[in-house]
């Protein structure tokens, strides 16, 4: 009994047909079905009905599927022990490692862990909107990247691993009313235009935020987009017509903008953040624990931060 004919039969057993199956595997369908029949002759039973209109496992089929599956599993695992095995003994001299703005004092943690535990490995950082930022990816040019928001599904180069949730605060004018409060509901929102960054530049900081509106009732008033600086933006909503906008919590305590409030949202509203690695590439293990060390309480609260409406951001 061989691999690939295990392969083989599950493929065809989870299409229930040889031509899909052969596809799937990148194959011609007489090697697919030679593979089986060899499979059949050596365990000495017939594991599909075959009929010109349809192909169906056998009883014999359905009892052996779970077993062939287990032991392709067994397959996948051990050439991922192998994969890290080899990745313990040849540490890389150097990781590249594609970043998003806004993550303030969770990055400088995150790099300080890395390197007590890699010492001598040098980081290099580098910051690309994210479409940039995973082709660099596919191709080999990083060894991984954050990604905020909902991730490709079905990406066949790259795997994507959830580390954290990226909190979002409220930023509106600190004269405004709304500032006086501890937190604030949403739905009190409904009267101020909504500043965002064009939706082309970060779908899942955009549609997480107008659907929240649309659960709390109201189709935000969209002022301007934001086209400049966090600076720009910030004097924007503190000294001009009163407007919001939602900011990352990590990155609270980096700027005093005396002008604005930052106070949190009553149903709280944040991105999940993950790291990108090419398939073919063993886990970056060290890189993983770094990312979900635990913020020092207090850590990433408070006011001031950088804009979540960046074109790099997500």
């Amino acid at each position: 009994m061989e691999l690939r004919q295990l392969r083989c039969f599950v493929a065809v057993a989870e299409e229930l047909h040889f031509g899909r199956a052969a596809e799937r595997l990148l194959l011609g369908q007489p090697a697919v079905s030679q593979q089986v029949r060899r499979l059949e002759r050596e365990l000495k039973v017939e594991l599909f009905d075959r009929s010109p209109r349809h192909v169906r496992l056998t009883a014999a089929g359905e009892r052996f599927l779970p077993a062939a599956r287990d032991v392709l599993a067994a397959e996948d695992a051990a050439r991922a022990l192998g994969a890290d095995l080899a990745a313990a003994v040849a540490v890389p001299a150097v990781l590249r490692l594609g970043t998003v703005t806004g993550l303030g004092e969770r990055l400088d943690l995150i790099l300080d862990t890395y390197q007590r535990r890699a010492p001598g490995v040098r980081v290099e950082l580098r910051a690309a909107p994210v479409r940039e930022r995973l082709a660099l990816l596919a191709e080999g040019r990083l060894d991984a990247a954050f990604v905020r928001g909902a991730v490709p599904g079905n990406s066949t180069d790259l795997r994507f691993l959830p580390v954290w949730q990226d909190e979002l605060v409220l930023a509106l004018p600190a004269r405004h009313a709304l500032a006086r409060r501890a937190e604030v509901d949403l739905a009190d929102l409904a009267g101020l235009p909504l500043r965002l960054t064009a939706r082309r530049n970060h779908p899942a900081l955009v549609d997480l935020v107008t659907d929240a509106c649309a659960r709390a009732g109201f189709a935000p008033v969209l002022g301007p987009a934001h086209e400049g600086t966090l600076q720009d933006t910030l004097a924007s909503i503190g000294a001009g017509t009163p407007m919001w906008t939602v900011v990352y919590a990590a990155n609270a305590r980096m700027l005093n903008a005396h002008r604005i409030a930052f106070r949190p949202l009553r149903t709280p509203l944040a991105l999940p953040t993950s790291v990108a690695v090419r398939r073919s590439a063993p886990l970056p293990r060290l890189l993983l624990a770094a990312c979900r060390t635990p913020l020092a309480p207090g850590t990433g609260t408070g006011t001031g931060t950088a804009p979540a409406c960046d074109d790099q951001d997500s």
